[in-house]
């Protein structure tokens, strides 16, 4: 007969934390969130972590290139979606690749044969007022000049006139070398009282741009993940039937991480390509792998050399996973449950696999919770997916601005790299369809840009870290205290037996 375990399936919403001893330094500025993003020997330094303990799901509507730039800068990861071509795919984790912390990557280039039309336009269109003049106008070929405000007047000025005739010469530009340092950088910018330093490389290419407005953004931004070369930290999703020739594509592009997107992960086809990986590319290519709920899920994973282990199934706001299928487990037990057996192996191999814990975040707290009980890190899709970052356009729907949020199980999805049936690892179809939805299709109210609100959230999960007497991830898990809730406890801790101002409630 089947194996049953008795204790029931709980959720995030089901746990509270008893606060503990607080000292004088025990306050919510002195608490880090630096975490693991992969695995490494018990003592010694992983390859990668995070500054913040948050990564955006691999999701259509949520993980683009620019959500992955503004997360990295706030010190966490993105994972590029893989429901697209191998090229596009490849050519987003490049883009993010291409921006180095405080160096940019100019996407406004125009010829000097160009018109102070063409300008206006182009000012117009991508809302810069710095243009870079090249030979051919594209960002590779050989710097002949650049284009400010200060160039011209609309007023005084014809618009057919050549940007040859109004720029400012390549002859006459202070320029930085290729290489250089964003303080070397941030250095001539104030030595010779400059907007804009080109760099350039030996061949006179422009490479980027440093903004002098671009500073004070640096210094606002100091848990960015970058790598040796200064440029943001970017991870892909991959699935299990193309990933001979995704993930060499995805490298070449210059991703950090990987992570195998399944529903399901306790399955040899993980394996499978984790090994492909070890295989071709030994441990210079982190792969994490997931998604399971319990012990025995995650020793697979573990033992076949996945660098993380995604923790969830049926937990995420769009997934019916557990209605249509009937398999899952509430993301609190199965966060528990696998933390423990992460334990166990690291006590038995010396090897410490991080968690990442996918789905089940409803409220802020949440997000302490999971660290508190296991997580390393959270994956989160509709919290990310609701800001000015995520790859949605924001549209007004009966009155409120929303943006579009649709599960990788839906039928819009169309991805049939991670839900079709042929498990073989070989070529699969792009017409294959799925013959039922695990994912819905959404809204999320817009909540404006991600940089606000994720500074909100994790200072919420700062202050109650404080509260527990604990000032980093590892002690909170370590030391924390819990509380299972009553359905009536859960009333009490919110607002009841009052009537709240400035809001509609029936009185009857």
């Amino acid at each position: 007969m089947a194996r049953f375990v008795n204790e029931p399936s709980r959720t995030f919403n089901e746990y509270l934390l008893i606060p503990s001893f607080s000292d004088r330094d025990c306050t919510a500025t002195n608490v880090s969130l630096k975490t693991p993003l992969v695995r490494h020997a018990l003592g010694a330094a992983p390859d990668l972590s995070l500054n913040i303990p948050l990564t955006s799901a691999i999701m259509q509507s949520v993980s683009g290139d620019e959500m992955a730039v503004a997360l990295a800068k706030e010190g966490g990861l993105s994972f590029i979606f893989g429901a697209q071509s191998i090229e596009d795919q490849a050519a987003m984790v490049a883009k993010v690749k291409d921006h180095k912390s405080g160096f940019v990557r100019s996407d406004s280039n125009i010829r000097p044969d160009a018109t102070l039309a063409d300008i206006l336009e182009m000012k117009e269109r991508t809302g810069h007022s710095t243009v870079a003049v090249t030979e051919d106008g594209t960002a590779d070929s050989k710097l002949v000049g650049i284009v400010t405000g200060r160039d011209y007047r609309v007023s005084r000025m014809d618009l057919g006139d050549k940007v040859s005739s109004f720029m400012t010469p390549r002859e006459d530009l202070i320029h930085g070398h290729d290489g250089m340092t964003i303080s070397e950088a941030n250095d001539m910018i104030w030595e010779h009282k400059l907007n804009t330093l080109p760099v350039l490389d030996a061949e006179d290419r422009l490479t980027h741009f440093v903004f002098r407005k671009d500073y004070d953004n640096h210094k606002s931004n100091p848990n960015a993940v970058v790598d040796a070369d200064k440029s943001y930290l970017v991870g892909a999703g991959i699935n299990t039937h193309d990933y001979r020739e995704r993930i060499p594509a995805l490298v070449e592009a210059g991703v950090d991480v990987l992570c195998i997107d399944s529903s399901e992960g306790h399955t040899v086809w993980q394996s499978d390509t984790i090994a492909f990986v070890r295989d071709n590319y030994g441990d210079s290519v982190k792969i994490g792998a997931g998604n399971v709920v319990d012990a025995e899920g995650f020793r697979y994973l573990a033992d076949a050399g996945a660098d993380f282990v995604k923790v969830g199934i049926g937990g995420g706001s769009i997934c019916i996973t557990r209605e249509q299928k009937g398999i899952g487990r509430g993301q609190a037990s199965a966060v528990i449950d696998v933390a423990k057996a992460r334990d166990d192996y690291a006590k038995e191999k010396g090897i410490y696999v991080p968690l990442c814990s996918d789905g089940g975040i409803v409220f802020d707290y949440h997000m302490t919770l999971a660290l508190a009980m296991g997580a390393d890190f959270l994956m989160l899709g509709r919290y990310f997916a609701r800001f000015d970052e995520s790859p949605t356009p924001r549209i007004n729907y009966n009155g409120s601005y929303v943006k579009e949020y649709w599960g990788e199980g839906s039928n819009r999805a169309r991805n049939w790299q991670r839900y079709a049936e042929d498990g073989d690892g070989g070529e699969v179809k792009a017409k294959t369809k799925l013959t039922f939805e695990e994912g819905v299709d959404s809204y999320v109210p817009y909540a404006g840009s991600l940089k606000d609100n994720v500074t909100t959230s994790l200072a919420k999960v700062k202050s109650t870290m404080a509260n527990c007497g604990v000032l980093d991830i590892p002690s909170l898990q370590s030391d924390a205290k819990m509380t299972l809730v009553s359905a009536t406890s859960i009333v009490e801790g919110g607002a009841h037996d009052v009537i709240l101002r400035n809001q509609s409630r029936d009185m009857r």
